[in-house]
C-alpha cells in the first residue's frame, strides 16, 4: 500500500473502533472474529475501488498530458508555426503553477518517446526536423533549454549524420515480368510488391502488360491464375458482402464456370491497381481476422485480410498506387517497393522525334521544352508529353514564328482553347477562327471545374454518379461532355456495368480546378477556399490587404497546409491565372480581367517570405515553381550568378538562398549521380533543406 492508502485504513480502522468501544467485552469470540473479518473485507473493498479510482484518473492525466504535447509538436512542425506561436504561449501560461522542474523532465522523456517511435515508423526526416527544433527550444522555455540540449546532442548528431551518409548504391532497373523474383543475393519469396508512381506514369500500363504476357504465355508461367482488379471497381462493391472465392466469381466469371471453388491448390496473382482511387475503409490495425477463402464479408475486409497475409498467404499480390496514397498500407505487409519514373531524358527527345514527322519541327519543340525547367521535368510523365505535343504542334500551326507556351499555367490553358476550337468544328459546324468560348463551351467548362474543385478537396479521382448528381451533373450530361470533351473528360467501363468518370489526367483535374476557383472569385467575388468563413473572419484575418492580395495569399497557405500535396499543382495553376497575359487567353470566360502589377508583386513577396519560413524543402521546391508561373526568377538568377562567378559563400546564405541553390541542383540538366556534402558548409538547417538532393543522388558523400 502507498502512504494515501495507509492513512485511508488507518481512519478506517480509528472509526470502526469508536463504534465498537459501545459492545460489552464478553461478547463471544467467534462474533469478534466475524466482525474483524468484515472490517478485513470493507478495507480490501475500499482499497481496490480506490486503487481503481486512482489509475483512472491517471490514464485520463496522460493522455491529456500526451494529447497537448503532440498538439504543440504539430504546432512547430506546421507549415505556419509562427502564426501559432501565440496560442502557444496562452497553453505555456496555463502550466505556469506546474512544477518547472518536473515538466521540464516530462517532456524531455516523452520527446524521447516520440523520437524512437518516428525511427520506428522509418519517418527520419520527421525524426531530424523534430530533432533540430528541440535543440533550437521551439519546445521548451529557455530555462528547460540547457537540459534538453545536452540529452540530445550526441543522438542529434549521430542522426544528422546518418541521414547524409548514403551507401553508393547500383539502382536496379525491374521489368515487369521479374516483379515477383526474389532480389539477388536474397532467397526470401516476394508475396507483396507496392509499385509506385505520380499519376499517368504508366503503372496501369506496366500491370496490363504484365497480365497479357502471362495469357500469351510468354512470361510467368508458374502462374497458374492471374486476377487483375482495379480500386475503381470494388468501390462499386463497398455495401456488398462477398467471399474471396465469390469476388473471383464475380469478377471472372469463367472461374465459376470451370468449377474453381477453391484458390489454395493453385499459384494466384492478385493486381490492385489504383490504390489511390480506393474508397473503401481500409483498416490494418481493427479489422476481424479472417482465414477461409469461402467465408463471406465486406470487401474491405476481404483486402485487409489478404494484405496481411491472413487470407490466401500463398497468393502474390501486386499494389499500385500515387505516392502520397502508400501510407494507407503498413510497410510490413509490402515485401518490395517500386517506382515507375517514367521518361528519361533521351526517351523524351525520342517520344517527340516519333511524335514530330518534320525533323525541324521536332528539333525545335526539344529546344523550347529545354528552356523551361518546369516543362522539361513534366514531360517525365509520358500523359504531359502527349498534352505538351498537341499544344506546340496547334501553336506552330496559328502564331507564326510566335512565342511558345514556357509555364505549366500557359500549357493547359492553351491546351483547353485547342480542345474547345476542336469540339467547335467537330460537333458544332463553326469554323477555327470563330469565337471558341460560346455559351455551351462555357457552361460544359464551368460545370466540370466544379466537379474537378470539389472531388479534389476530397481526394477523389474518379467520379460515380452520386459524386456528379453532388455538383449538378446528372449521368446523360456527363456522357456528353466525355464524348464532347473526350481529351479532356472521359467515361470508362470496366467490368462493372456501372459508368466511371474521370479526368484524362490528375493535371488536367488540378488545372480546372483551379480554373473555377479563379473563375467563381473573379465573375461573383465568392473565395472558395475560405470555405463557410463568415465575412467578419476574413476582415480579421486579412489585415487590411485587397480582396485580390489575400485571396493568393490564402491560397498559399491552404496548399502549405496540406498534408501530402495534394494541392501543388493546383496553386501553381492558381497563381499563374493571376498573371494579365494569360487572363487574355481566357477571354470569354472571364467577366473581367482582374490582375495588377501591384498584386503580383505582393504575391511574389509573400511566397518569398514563406520559402524562408518553410522548413520542408519539398514545399520550398514548390514555392519556387510557383514564382517561376509568376515570372519571378529573381532567387534563382541571384544564386545562379554566385554559382557562375564562383562567387557562392555556402556559410553566407539565407534560408531562403538555401532553398533557391536546392532548386536549381534540382532542377538541373545532369543527373546527381554524386552528391558531394562536403562541398557545402552549411549549419544544420540548411543541411535539412539539402536533403531533397541526397534522396535524388545516388551516392552521397
Amino acid at each position: 500500500m502507498n502512504c494515501r492508502e495507509n492513512k485511508l485504513n488507518s481512519s478506517y480502522f480509528h472509526r470502526v473502533n469508536q463504534e465498537n468501544s459501545e459492545v460489552p467485552r464478553d461478547q463471544s469470540a467467534q462474533q469478534h472474529q466475524t466482525q474483524l473479518d468484515s472490517i478485513f473485507m470493507v478495507c480490501i473493498c475500499t482499497t481496490t475501488t480506490f486503487t481503481s479510482v486512482l489509475f483512472t484518473i491517471l490514464s485520463v492525466n496522460i493522455v491529456t498530458f500526451v494529447k497537448n504535447e503532440l498538439k504543440k509538436i504539430h504546432k512547430v512542425l506546421s507549415p505556419d508555426y509562427p502564426e501559432c506561436l501565440e496560442s502557444q504561449i496562452e497553453d505555456e501560461e496555463v502550466l505556469d503553477n506546474e512544477n518547472e522542474e518536473q515538466r521540464r523532465s516530462s517532456r524531455e522523456g516523452f520527446l524521447k518517446i516520440t523520437l524512437n517511435f518516428l525511427r520506428k515508423m522509418n519517418q527520419e526526416e520527421l525524426d531530424i526536423l523534430l530533432s533540430s527544433v528541440c535543440l533550437m527550444g521551439l519546445l521548451n522555455s529557455t530555462s528547460q533549454r540547457e537540459g534538453l540540449e545536452r540529452s540530445m546532442m550526441n543522438m542529434r548528431s549521430d542522426r544528422l549524420k546518418t541521414a547524409f551518409r548514403k551507401p553508393n548504391r547500383q539502382e536496379t532497373t525491374i521489368r515487369q515480368e521479374d516483379i515477383f523474383k526474389p532480389t539477388p543475393g536474397k532467397d526470401n519469396p516476394i508475396r507483396t510488391v507496392m509499385t509506385k508512381g505520380v499519376a499517368g506514369i504508366g503503372k496501369t500500363v506496366l500491370t496490363q502488360k504484365f497480365t497479357l504476357d502471362w495469357a500469351e504465355e510468354k512470361a510467368n508461367q508458374d502462374i497458374k491464375l492471374t486476377f487483375p482488379f482495379t480500386f475503381r471497381e470494388l468501390n462499386m462493391l463497398k455495401e456488398k458482402k462477398f467471399s474471396l472465392v465469390e469476388l473471383v466469381h464475380h469478377f471472372f466469371t469463367e472461374t465459376k464456370e470451370a468449377g474453381i471453388c477453391t484458390l489454395e491448390e493453385f499459384q494466384v496473382v492478385f493486381i490492385f491497381d489504383g490504390l489511390d482511387e480506393c474508397r473503401l475503409p481500409l483498416d490494418f490495425h481493427n479489422t476481424e481476422i479472417l482465414t477461409d477463402v469461402t467465408e463471406s464479408t465486406s470487401v474491405d475486409v476481404l483486402l485487409t485480410n489478404l494484405i496481411r497475409g491472413k487470407l490466401l498467404p500463398s497468393a502474390r499480390l501486386w499494389i499500385t498506387t500515387r505516392p502520397a496514397a502508400a501510407s494507407q498500407i503498413p510497410p510490413e505487409c509490402v515485401d518490395m517497393v517500386t517506382e515507375v519514373r517514367g521518361f528519361t531524358d533521351p526517351q523524351k527527345e525520342e517520344y517527340f522525334s516519333k511524335r514530330f514527322c518534320d525533323g525541324e519541327q521536332a528539333s525545335r519543340i526539344i529546344s523550347h521544352i529545354k528552356t523551361s525547367r518546369s516543362l522539361h521535368i513534366m514531360c517525365h510523365i509520358p500523359v504531359f508529353c502527349w498534352i505538351t505535343s498537341t499544344v506546340l504542334e496547334d501553336a506552330l500551326k496559328t502564331r507564326e514564328g510566335g512565342e511558345l507556351p514556357k509555364t505549366l499555367t500557359e500549357m493547359y490553358i492553351h491546351f483547353l482553347v485547342v480542345q474547345s476550337k476542336l469540339k467547335n468544328v467537330k460537333y458544332d459546324g463553326r469554323t477555327e477562327i470563330d469565337p471558341h468560348w460560346n455559351p455551351e463551351s462555357r457552361r460544359m467548362i464551368e460545370s466540370l471545374g466544379k466537379l474537378a474543385f470539389e472531388q479534389l478537396q476530397k481526394g477523389n479521382l474518379i467520379f460515380y454518379e452520386s459524386d456528379l448528381i453532388d455538383c449538378g451533373i446528372n449521368i446523360r450530361v456527363a456522357s456528353v461532355y466525355s464524348g464532347v470533351f473526350t481529351q479532356i473528360f472521359k467515361v470508362e467501363r470496366g467490368l462493372y456495368p456501372d459508368k466511371v468518370f474521370c479526368f484524362v489526367h490528375l493535371s488536367v483535374q488540378e488545372f480546372l480546378a483551379a480554373l473555377h476557383v479563379h473563375l467563381t472569385f473573379v465573375n461573383s467575388g465568392v473565395n472558395l477556399l475560405l470555405g463557410n468563413k463568415s465575412a467578419s473572419w476574413w476582415c480579421k484575418l486579412s489585415r487590411g490587404k485587397s480582396e485580390l492580395t489575400f485571396f493568393y495569399q490564402s491560397a498559399v497557405d491552404k496548399a502549405l497546409q496540406s498534408p501530402n500535396g495534394h494541392l501543388d499543382l493546383f496553386i501553381r495553376f492558381l497563381l499563374g491565372l493571376s498573371l494579365q497575359t494569360n487572363q487574355n487567353l481566357l477571354r470569354g470566360l472571364l467577366k473581367k480581367a482582374e490582375g495588377s502589377l501591384r498584386t503580383n508583386r505582393e504575391t511574389v513577396q509573400y511566397i518569398k517570405k514563406k520559402i524562408e519560413e518553410t522548413s520542408s524543402a519539398e514545399k520550398s521546391i514548390n514555392l519556387f515553381h510557383c514564382l517561376n508561373e509568376l515570372n519571378d526568377r529573381s532567387l534563382v538568377e541571384e544564386i545562379q550568378q554566385s554559382l557562375r562567378s564562383g562567387s557562392l559563400s555556402t556559410h553566407k546564405l539565407s534560408p531562403t538562398q538555401w532553398s533557391a541553390l536546392v532548386f536549381i541542383l534540382l532542377s538541373s540538366e545532369k543527373d546527381l549521380d554524386v552528391f558531394d556534402l562536403k562541398t557545402f558548409s552549411a549549419s544544420e538547417e540548411a543541411l535539412l533543406r539539402l536533403l531533397p538532393l541526397v534522396k535524388a543522388s545516388k551516392k552521397a558523400l
